[in-house]
């Protein structure tokens, strides 16, 4: 019996692991997104759109689909209200840390187009800590 609980905690970690990594890869795609954006409306703008409005609808692009692919790809679940009210709170707590970083490293005079990367290294783990609970319980009764 010993051996078959070894199995179910290594069968465990590995799915953590595997769920992680997953979380990751579709961070790539909305960070992705979310600076491309950013950066298109920068360049034909010619810097002339706001900064925080052009990081703003990046936000909003990224965000439609970041939920799909976090609901669908990452936690392997199915879209529902709960979810997307616990997945609009995380991300509520994430634009107003996004805004208050990149305002602050705009504010010390670094680069507008590094100071989105900046933000992303500092938010994107905070934003996965707080979205493991909203899915921690993958089947919805």
């Amino acid at each position: 019996m010993s051996d078959m609980m070894r199995w179910d905690v290594v069968s465990k970690k590995n799915g953590k692991l595997q769920e992680f990594i997953r979380f990751c890869i579709v961070g790539v795609i909305a960070a992705g997104i979310h600076y491309l954006v950013y950066y298109l409306l920068q360049l034909i703008s010619g810097g002339g759109v706001w900064l925080s409005i052009a990081y703003t609808i990046g936000y909003i692009v990224s965000l439609i689909c970041n939920f799909f692919l976090t609901t669908y790809f990452t936690f392997r679940s199915k879209v529902s209200v709960k979810r997307a009210a616990g997945f609009s709170f995380s991300h509520i707590v994430n634009y107003t840390l996004h805004m208050v970083l990149f305002n602050l490293f705009i504010s010390l005079h670094i680069d507008r187009l590094i100071a989105p990367i900046l933000v992303l290294l500092i938010a994107v783990p905070t934003n996965f800590t707080i979205l493991h609970f909203v899915y921690r319980n993958k089947k919805e009764k």
